[in-house]
């Protein structure tokens, strides 16, 4: 019967990294299912679900701690069971503005009160256009719970929008 390991990957950016732990992946009969991987601040940083027959989960689970002798730190949580799927309504999150600090600590305080669930999440600062600071920039896919209003999560994002002097949109997701 197949297990399902969930893993955070970090180390110091360098060509080959993805292909080593592919490789490690493959070289126990893991399949490699998805992954969210991307260089942030000199680190190559990732995570990951694969899947392996219970058999041979823990030679992998070794075999990939092992790759911290190469420089790349490997943590490994196994999955406990089926997720549900969540019940509700799927929309995207876009935020734009100056950059300060508590962007995010504001916007999600406003999510997690109405019980959102932040499902991805990328941002980055960027130089405004004409010598105008740095712009934060964020886009979330959120899951809004069957029941909650999403008009009212809207309004609430809009009354702390204007506080932080940002630009937000809460639509459809794409």
């Amino acid at each position: 019967m197949p297990s399902s390991l969930v893993m955070t990957v970090i180390g110091p950016d360098r060509p080959g990294l993805v292909r080593i732990v592919a490789a490690c992946v493959a070289d126990h009969g893991g399949n490699w299912l998805e992954s969210r991987m991307c260089h942030l601040g000199g680190q190559f940083a990732g995570l990951l679900r694969v899947e392996v027959e219970a058999t041979r989960r823990d030679g992998l689970v070794q075999a990939l701690q092992g790759l911290e002798a190469s420089g790349l730190r490997v943590i490994v949580h196994a999955e406990v069971g089926p997720v549900p799927a969540g019940q509700g309504t799927v929309a995207c999150l876009e935020l734009v503005g100056q950059d300060r600090p508590g962007i995010l600590r504001s916007i999600s305080a406003v999510l997690a009160a109405h019980g959102v669930n932040v499902e991805e999440l990328s941002s980055e600062r960027d130089s405004a256009p004409m010598g105008g600071g740095t712009l934060f920039k964020a886009r979330a896919t959120v899951l809004v719970p069957a029941g909650v209003n999403q008009a009212k999560v809207r309004a609430d994002l809009e009354k702390i929008a204007s506080d932080l002097m940002v630009d937000l949109t809460l639509g459809p997701a794409q």
